[in-house]
């Protein structure tokens, strides 16, 4: 007799790998797109303000247009800000020792092309462009991860909001490019843990439900083609292409995959699984994304390959070596290039007034003041008082400080409930923040957290998912939370509204400045 729910059966395997399909409808899209137009408005409005090259803007900003010249970066004379900013920037001709991939200065410069040199919009479009992709990414991703267009929803709002996201989508720096491939690489091997089990369960489902060959159930098919691990790949060489640190989410991220394919076939009952996922999902995986990632990776030094005078881009002819001379010699200028910017970041250790320990980031103990300019009395309006502009790096704190705390329930139920979806978040969280422990000397800043303010937000998502009502016959306590997570929302939106003279550099008196001040380490 024909049994298609048997325990073989494509339904029967789908719902024990997948769980239940859930179709988001259209409300899926309105919603995350919804949550993305707030946060554009609040990274695009005003953003040549100020129209000055603000904390590290002076390197990237001023690399991006040297690339667009050279192909490299050149380096430039004494005191070049001021000649950069009026629109009459005068580089030199001399390689600059650059210790940041290219390709985060390749995206500055694609605004810049586009709006020109000499304005803010221009050198600071595209972040705002990447931190607004990201918001409906991180609203997608929460969509994905718990199967909710509220969640889905909330999380896209709450990065829309936050100040830490914003102040970076507004700046020239590197990090909000990190953020967004970090992410990306994450939101692509999430739409791979699905479709990869759903490929399992087709090749593993009978027509009548019963059990399937032995040989299937041994160790289990091969399942090769995996195209979101391959988007994954791309992702992560754009994310390494930045800056370097995301190699520990690469890292991170690449073994999580094998892990939830283990447990897929343990789930599916392959008796071989640790074995089967080891090397039948983890060569495949390895051979999809690590090769990927690091053409890429290579992809973005195209400038610097095609030229001849870039910074070491001539080492080799000058080094030559009977040892290493089957490598090309471009590969090993490259090569060389790499250690000497590897040597240049363990070295780095020089103090700075806004470096903060690692220790004190998950309470945002001392964000970074990115721009401060004081104005005397009678200006703007300013009659008892000065009147001051400035851009801190400060999330939005009653958002990350719960978030914080939520990461002990994550944990809990990491642990006692072992939901793959907290375990997610905090590999995450763990990729973004730990590394940084083992460089205790290295001057470090609050703005490193960017890499992992999404997961920090999926975090709080993850613990607001907990206590929601599942239906109309939940608990009235449990129903009570909706009412309770609503005025914790209006109540970070109306921080938000606080903090944003603060994130985005308007003008406000001295006293009120103070006021933003909420710890002593702030300001």
């Amino acid at each position: 007799m024909i049994d298609p729910d048997g325990a073989f059966g494509i339904q029967a395997l789908r719902d024990r790998l997948v769980g239940p399909l859930y179709n988001a409808g259209m409300w899926g899209w309105i919603v995350p797109l919804a949550v993305t137009l707030v946060g554009a408005v609040l990274r695009f409005t005003n953003l040549q303000h100020p129209h000055l090259l603000i904390f590290d803007e002076t390197y990237y900003v001023k690399d991006a247009y040297t690339m667009m010249e050279a192909g490299y970066e050149l380096e430039w004379g004494d005191n070049p800000n001021e000649a950069f900013v009026a629109g009459d920037p005068v580089p030199k001709d001399s390689a600059s020792f650059v210790v940041h991939p290219p390709l985060g200065k390749w995206l500055i410069a694609a605004g810049m092309w586009l709006f020109g040199t000499d304005n803010g919009l221009g050198w600071r479009f595209s972040g705002a462009l990447f931190g607004t992709l990201a918001v409906l990414l991180c609203a997608l991703v929460a969509q994905k991860l718990f199967s909710s267009v509220l969640l889905g929803g909330i999380a896209g709002l709450l990065a829309a909001v936050d100040g830490h996201q914003i102040v970076m989508s507004r700046t020239g720096l590197l990090d909000i490019f990190l953020m967004f491939f970090v992410l990306a690489g994450f939101f692509a091997l999430l739409l791979d843990r699905f479709h990869g089990r759903g490929k399992l369960a087709r090749a593993l489902a009978t027509k009548d439900g019963s059990r399937p060959a032995e040989r299937l159930l041994g160790y289990g098919p091969w399942l090769w083609w995996r195209p979101w691990r391959l988007v994954a790949g791309v992702m992560f060489g754009c994310a390494a292409g930045v800056k370097w640190s995301a190699l520990s989410f690469i890292a991170v991220f690449s073994l999580m995959t094998v892990l939830w394919d283990l447990s897929a076939r343990r789930r599916a009952g392959i008796r071989h699984w640790i074995v089967a996922g080891l090397f039948r999902d983890g060569i495949p995986a390895f051979l999809l994304i690590i090769p990927t990632t690091f053409a890429v990776y290579l992809a973005t030094w195209t400038g610097w390959l095609v030229s001849a005078d870039g910074r070491y881009r001539q080492w080799a002819a000058e080094n030559p070596s009977a040892t290493w001379d089957w490598i090309p010699g471009v590969f090993r200028s490259l090569g060389e290039y790499h250690r000497a910017a590897y040597a240049f970041h363990q070295g780095l250790g020089s103090s700075h007034g806004w470096e903060s320990s690692p220790w004190t980031w998950l309470f945002a103990g001392r964000p970074v003041l990115f721009f401060y300019e004081s104005r005397g009395d009678g200006e703007y309006g300013c009659t008892s008082q000065n009147c001051v502009q400035a851009i801190t790096d400060l999330p939005n704190p009653i958002m990350w400080w719960a978030a914080t705390l939520s990461l002990l329930l994550v944990l809990f139920y990491w642990i006692g409930a072992r939901d793959w979806r907290a375990g997610a978040i905090l590999s995450a969280l763990a990729a973004g923040f730990l590394p940084w422990f083992a460089y205790p000397d290295r001057t470090m800043f609050f703005f490193y957290t960017l890499p992992f303010a999404p997961f920090m937000v999926l975090a709080l998502c993850y613990v607001m998912g907990r206590f929601l009502p599942r239906d109309r016959h939940t608990p009235w306590h449990r129903r009570q939370a909706v009412w309770i997570i609503g005025i914790f929302l209006a109540l970070v939106v109306l921080v938000s509204a606080y903090f944003l003279p603060v994130w985005t550099g308007e003008m406000i008196t001295y006293d009120s400045w103070r006021n933003h001040i909420w710890m002593p380490s702030w300001g």
